[in-house]
Parts: C-alpha cells; sequence; structure tokens
C-alpha cells in the first residue's frame, strides 16, 4: 500500500469543455491537468457542478475498449457515463487515471482477453501472463484531489481497495457509493470475478444466476 505522497501536485491548465455522450446527455466540465505527480502520467480532473465541502469523486480507470469503443466485455463504459450524470447532479470530481487494464496497459489487457476466450476469469488471465491481479496505485490521484482542495469526499465506487488506498494515502473517505450494476451477456462472469476475487460491492447472486443462464 502507497505512503502519503509528500510531493504536492499544482494544477497546470483549466479548461471549459462542454460533454456530449452518444444518448443524448450533455453537460458542462471544467478539465484539469497538473504538474508533479507521481507517476508522471497524464490524468486528467473532470470537475462537474459545484464540488461543495464533501464533493462526490470517481476514480475512474482508462479503458480505451470500453470508454470510446463499447465493448460490453466490461462495465466501464456505462460506469463512466453514469458517473458523469451522478456527479453532475450533486457535485464533484471525476479523475481519469491513465491505467488501462487495471494498470497493465491496454496489449497485456487484450492478451488477458485472449485468454478468458479460453476460459480464464480476469484475474486468472493476468496471473497466467505474470502480472499483477490489480496494479493500480492511487499516489497520483490523491495528489490531484489535494491540489484541487479536497480533502473529504464521498467515493463513487463499488471497489474497497480505492477507499483504503486514499485512506491511507491521507484522503478522507467520508462514504463509499456503490454505482450502478451494468450487466451483458458478454461480461457477467467477469463481474461475478470482481466480487469473489476483490470484494466489489455488486449482487453476487443475481449475477451468479445471469451467469449460469
Amino acid at each position: 500500500m502507497p505512503d502519503t505522497p509528500s510531493v504536492l501536485a499544482t494544477p497546470r491548465s483549466r479548461v471549459r469543455v462542454p460533454l456530449r455522450f452518444h444518448d443524448g446527455y450533455e453537460a458542462d466540465a471544467e478539465l484539469v491537468t497538473f504538474h508533479g505527480l507521481a507517476d508522471g502520467r497524464e490524468h486528467v480532473a473532470v470537475v462537474l457542478g459545484d464540488p461543495g465541502p464533501v464533493p462526490l469523486v470517481r476514480l475512474h480507470s482508462e479503458c480505451l475498449t470500453g470508454d470510446v469503443f463499447g465493448s460490453a466485455r466490461c462495465d466501464c463504459g456505462p460506469q463512466l457515463r453514469e458517473a458523469v450524470e451522478r456527479i453532475a447532479e450533486r457535485g464533484g470530481v471525476l479523475l481519469y487515471l491513465r491505467q488501462e487494464g487495471r494498470g497493465i496497459g491496454l496489449y497485456n489487457k487484450l492478451d488477458a482477453y485472449a485468454l478468458q476466450d479460453q476460459g480464464l476469469d480476469t484475474y486468472e488471465a493476468n496471473a497466467a501472463l505474470g502480472l499483477p491481479e490489480d496494479a493500480r496505485d492511487y499516489t497520483a490521484a490523491a495528489q490531484m484531489l489535494r491540489a484541487l482542495g479536497i480533502g473529504e469526499l464521498d467515493l463513487l465506487s463499488n471497489n474497497p481497495d480505492k477507499a483504503a488506498q486514499l485512506r491511507t494515502l491521507g484522503v478522507g473517505v467520508r462514504d463509499r457509493v456503490p454505482t450502478g450494476v451494468f450487466t451483458t451477456a458478454h461480461n457477467v462472469r467477469y463481474l461475478r470475478a470482481k466480487v469473489l476475487q476483490t470484494q466489489h460491492t455488486l449482487p453476487l447472486a443475481a449475477l451468479t444466476e445471469l451467469s449460469a443462464g
């Protein structure tokens, strides 16, 4: 687990960007870039509405296949769409983190998909490639939040590890707010593995029934 970051990040630029999604939903956002992030990656904060003293925050890891191409093998695209609307309604920030494939990168993720097609689940496939189940580190996310003046938040996530890492990094997580459940015939095994392997807060009974069907 990471230590509290000693180096402070600072905002680099702020720009207003009108967002529009495929279903017609629109939101005005402020995109913020940063100097001094620990991992040197080009993460972006998407500020929506009025964040207030305890904003709603989502740490969303980049997913080219789901976010851009609409892949049904994961739930990333629908989670991103849902998060933008929920955060805009309440006020908060979406951190778009360049950690494709739970931190293993796009090519490795696609290699893992090929193994999943042979019957392995998402975590078994990573292990078979000699890769960690989840390589993500949220040190840069904590730096971004501090640079935005956010010390306490409600976290929009089904993943307990995100909340645990943020707390270890000195960010106050008041509550963890679950996202919706976005199942398809192609991602139900993936979602069920997340519940069994990393204790994501998703309805296991319903996922088991869908998987069996």
